[in-house]
């Protein structure tokens, strides 16, 4: 790892330059703003900040303006059921953070006066806010002068001292490295400056190192080779599981769901019916899965979906009956309200794929 002293590094320039180039974001409190004496909603700067955990700015900007829509004060959220909150999560994935986010308000309306703690450490003591978080909702909310380290902000500091080891392995020191630059005035736009500078100029390919404030202080610039870095360890290869979904529609178009367990992945999300997802699905026993008997139709290919850690390939049957009851712990869902439920993606997929597919007239 370099030695380099932090201390020959200005960030000075780094806070100057965010004053003339911040993004504008619909959770933000920005510069100009913040010199006029606007202060930050910690319940904006906590939503955003859980829904932008692997998800991208893009695309969290309309689901923040949806909640806030339904649910403009932290004291809503905690009275919302929490069916609501995960229908209204879906498709920006990794739901355990919805659950979390539920779970964190009611909390904090029943324990703490519907109010944010101020410091690092209390903050910590939440549902679903880990260490990154908590330094984000402390620095920016609170302009306390913690040190707030996402991928952007890695990539910056991993080139500004060309720092060999490889992700994640590099992970602590690249903290240590930010605490040394994260001053003790303003720590809330600096964060946010070193998170816009890594989004929009300390890019992970082609960046614009002429147009960086750190311009002559980057070691990894200096040598002419900054794309290089962070250097990243070896991926290993997502292993595949498989299995069946079953989509069976009432003749009033209403369709089959149950619920996955309250824990583990897609937790407490509403899907069709289906089998075990495992490496060494059997096709031909997938029809001992169904929810019950009846002329399933296999639809053309499977549905693929990518989690975190694993692939995923549905085969996806698909059946029309007329009226019957919902087998236990399954319920019927109206096509009126289908769009509203709270369906994962890949479910979502499988249901579409069986209309395009299994559902069509034939010809």
């Amino acid at each position: 790892m370099d030695q380099r002293s932090p201390a020959t590094i200005d960030t000075r320039p780094l806070l100057d330059w965010y004053d003339r180039n911040a993004r504008k974001l619909p959770w933000r409190v920005g510069p100009e703003d913040r010199r006029l004496g606007v202060v930050p909603d910690p319940y904006h700067v906590w939503l955003s900040e859980i829904m932008l955990q692997q998800t991208t700015v893009a695309a969290v900007g309309p689901y923040f303006h949806a909640f806030l829509r339904r649910w403009p004060a932290l004291s809503d959220l905690a009275a919302a059921e929490t069916d609501d909150v995960m229908a209204a999560w879906a498709g920006l994935g990794y739901y355990s953070r919805a659950r979390n986010l539920k779970k964190c308000a009611e909390v904090l309306a029943a324990e703490h006066d519907g109010k944010f703690p101020e410091t690092e450490a209390g903050l910590l003591t939440l549902p679903g806010i880990g260490p990154y978080t908590a330094a984000a909702i402390a620095a920016i909310a609170f302009d306390r002068p913690a040190t707030v380290v996402d991928g952007n902000v890695e990539r910056v500091v991993a080139r500004l001292f060309a720092i060999d080891t490889p992700l994640p392995d590099a992970k602590p020191d690249l903290k240590r490295l930010a605490a040394t630059l994260t001053p003790s005035r303003r720590p809330g736009d600096f964060a946010q400056g070193m998170m816009d500078l890594g989004a929009t100029i300390c890019t992970p390919t082609r960046p614009a190192c002429a147009l960086c404030p750190f311009l002559g202080s980057c070691r990894a610039q200096g040598e002419d080779r900054p794309d290089r870095f962070p250097v990243k360890g070896a991926k290993a290869p997502k292993p595949t599981r498989k299995g069946a979904a079953f989509v069976c529609r009432r003749k009033d178009g209403a369709i089959l769901l149950t619920r996955r367990p309250p824990k583990g992945l897609l937790g407490g999300m509403a899907e069709v019916p289906t089998t075990a997802w495992t490496p060494d699905y059997e096709p031909d026993d997938a029809l001992s899965a169904a929810p019950f008997s009846a002329n399933w139709t296999k639809a053309t290919g499977p549905v693929r979906h990518v989690f975190t850690h694993f692939r995923l390939e549905l085969d996806v049957y698909a059946a029309e009956i007329g009226t019957a009851p919902a087998p236990e712990g399954h319920w019927w869902e109206p096509a009126a309200t289908l769009d509203e439920a709270a369906l994962p993606t890949v479910m979502r997929k499988v249901i579409a794929h069986a209309f395009e597919d299994a559902f069509r007239p034939k010809r």
